[in-house]
């Protein structure tokens, strides 16, 4: 990983690679690279000994043309103000890549929640959902589960804020257990929306999935579900990756059996199906026909790339490649399939449930999954269409013509308020 890129740079110079495909005006393109408002926030949270930290939290609105503005909430030691930022705009761009009708926002707190507990996790959560309630709602900005946070939390600031505001709101964040208005099949839909970009692409490009060799860096839910679903087109998970490194099979890993024992254990470390240990650099450099980045932003830097032997890549992170990462595999013709893409399962299927949520009609998770293959399908479609008739140089820069065009025709219906 490189800390030292900035994502938010990263970010802006993704969406200056697009702009020489886009006939739009520097101001109008400029717009579309800073956020409209940013929340920076301290939380002054009493533990559960009676003293009281204090925790830096941000929630970042990045653009809302094209609807509420929507995205998650990471707990991470490492969250940025500018990483935030990132990850709001990032979001503005998956939305309007796969048409539907959010913008982009993101809010993080500065923590390691291994460090706390439940009881504590709780009180953070509800101090950050209190600042959060004037800017948020179901019609505003409706947060989602990110990286350490999933439905637990997510039902504490559904609490939080209908206490507040003394109403019944379940669409104001998503993300949510079933029983507390969540919908079916959102916890495994990023993963399977990487599987279903991995699926297209092997077609595409006139591979065969069956028997493919598959590393995955990361293997927390997206990682996990992703390489579970992969697995079941045909594939062969060789390695697989966490924070503790990486576990190597050359005759191919159960998906499932190792996701099982990091759960029970907490780590991938001494996985008996495994024949070697590996460090994730390690990982990311094999010779695979896949691999998939699943952890955080900026895994793969420009000299890390110059090593990485897979023939596709399929983005389940947000932000795994540097700028620099993406232009060497460009110039050796390894094919990127970008996050705005390959992850956008996880806000489709928040989508969906936020409409269950305000007609308080439900649905199976068949019809979710067959919905979200609809939506993920035809995004592909149009980032090859765009991508033959372009010219564009990779998939990435082409998936961000498609978006860009999308938001900037939304902000011109819309008109400059005076």
């Amino acid at each position: 990983m490189s800390p030292e890129v900035n994502p938010f740079e990263s970010l802006q110079e993704q969406i200056d690679d697009a702009s020489d495909y886009l006939e739009y005006s520097t101001d109008v393109l400029e717009r579309l690279k800073h956020p409209e408002r940013v929340l920076e926030t301290n939380l002054s949270v009493e533990m559960d000994d009676g003293s009281v930290e204090v925790f830096r939290a941000y929630r970042s609105q990045f653009n809302g043309d094209r609807g509420p503005y929507k995205g998650g909430i990471r707990y991470h030691p490492q969250v940025t103000r500018d990483e935030v930022k990132a990850l709001s705009g990032w979001m503005v761009y998956k939305c309007a890549a796969v048409n539907i009708p959010y913008g982009g926002g993101k809010g993080g707190i500065e923590i390691d929640p291994r460090q706390y507990s439940a009881s504590e996790i709780e009180r953070i959560t509800r101090s950050f959902a209190k600042e959060l309630r004037p800017i948020i709602g179901e019609d505003q900005d409706i947060p989602a589960p990110d990286v350490n946070t999933g439905q637990r939390e997510m039902n504490w600031i559904k609490d939080t804020y209908e206490t507040l505001e003394n109403t019944t709101e379940p669409g104001v964040i998503t993300g949510k257990a079933p029983e507390s208005g969540g919908s079916a099949g959102r916890v495994e839909a990023t993963g399977r929306s990487v599987m279903l970009t991995a699926r297209e692409a092997f077609d595409y490009l006139g591979k065969d999935m069956a028997d493919a060799t598959v590393a995955v860096q990361g293997y927390g839910n997206a990682g996990s579900v992703a390489a579970k679903l992969i697995e079941d087109l045909g594939a062969n998970i060789v390695a697989v990756s966490d924070s503790s490194g990486a576990v190597y099979n050359p005759d191919g890993l159960d998906a499932r059996d190792a996701k099982a024992f990091k759960s029970e254990t907490g780590s991938l470390a001494g996985y008996e199906g495994a024949t070697e240990e590996l460090t994730n650099e390690e990982l990311l450099t094999m010779d695979v026909d896949l691999l998939v980045p699943a952890a955080l932003e900026n895994a793969i830097d420009g000299d890390l790339a110059k090593d990485v032997q897979a023939d596709i890549v399929v983005e389940a992170a947000n932000g795994p490649l540097t700028p620099n990462a993406d232009d060497v595999l460009t110039d050796r013709d390894v094919a990127v399939f970008p996050d705005i893409l390959a992850n956008a399962g996880g806000v489709t299927v928040s989508y969906f449930e936020w409409v269950q949520n305000r007609q308080r009609f439900y649905w199976s998770e068949e019809r979710v999954n067959s919905e979200l293959e609809t939506i993920i399908t035809n995004a592909f479609d149009d980032l090859v269409e765009t991508y033959e008739q372009t010219g564009a140089p990779n998939f990435r820069t082409a998936m961000y013509v498609v978006a860009i065009q999308r938001v900037v025709a939304a902000a011109e219906e819309g008109g400059i308020w005076p």
